[in-house]
């Protein structure tokens, strides 16, 4: 278990996270809790009490040092996650970019070959909604979105044209995806699986470098 605190006070006052992961099932457990409910170096963690707790709840606890703060490698891989989170915040007039999602009507064989996700924009933000919402300034084209996003689903505005696919050339739905479409097949293979060959074809899709180009069944194409 780890805690993750400085995080903005709710409204039944928690300003803390207790993470708890199951290493069964890996599984991430997050509890809502007081700074003051814990402190990190008092020694009631360090007590008989809590070597007694862990021994009749048939775990384990392991204790920190200053020259070895790691203690629990899955915890504090989703701490990560969360400090990464908790970091994420913009202003008002602040430019961000929204994220949206390739989707294509084909059975995926090579996972590494993931389209990269684009961004349309940039957009100013409007004023904030709750902790971790924005309302943003959207053009006509977008009238069907909804206007407020998840801090997530945003990007500050650091222009990459890479990344950035112009609203006006797709068809963006309400779900914020987009129809991607085959341009080019660059190569071909077949996939042996037991018995069973599947021919595939490396296609080169729109807005897309030759880089991102994905391996897809042949019939599919």
């Amino acid at each position: 278990m780890e805690f993750v605190s400085g995080l903005p006070l709710t409204p039944t006052k928690k300003d803390s996270i207790w993470v708890i992961v199951d290493r069964l099932t890996k599984t991430a457990h997050f509890i809502p809790v007081r700074t003051d409910f814990f402190l990190q170096k008092d020694p009631r963690f360090t007590s008989r009490f809590w070597g007694k707790l862990h021994e009749a709840l048939g775990s384990r606890i392991d204790f920190s040092t200053a020259f070895h703060p790691q203690t629990d490698s899955q915890s504090e891989r989703v701490i990560q996650i969360l400090d990464d989170m908790k970091d994420i915040e913009y202003s008002v007039r602040d430019k961000v970019f929204r994220r949206v999602s390739p989707w294509k009507k084909v059975l995926r064989f090579d996972r590494k070959g993931k389209l990269n996700p684009r961004f349309i924009g940039p957009y100013w933000i409007l004023r904030r909604v709750g902790l971790v919402a924005y309302r943003l300034e959207l053009p006509s084209e977008l009238d069907c979105i909804h206007d407020v996003f998840h801090v997530l689903m945003l990007r500050h505005y650091r222009f990459d044209p890479t990344h950035v696919v112009p609203v006006e050339e797709i068809e963006i739905r309400p779900d914020l995806t987009f129809e991607e479409e085959p341009v080019q097949i660059l190569d071909r293979n077949v996939n042996v699986l037991h018995r069973k060959s599947i021919p595939l074809v490396k296609v080169l899709w729109r807005n897309h470098s030759t880089e991102e180009a994905t391996w897809e069944p042949e019939d599919s194409m």
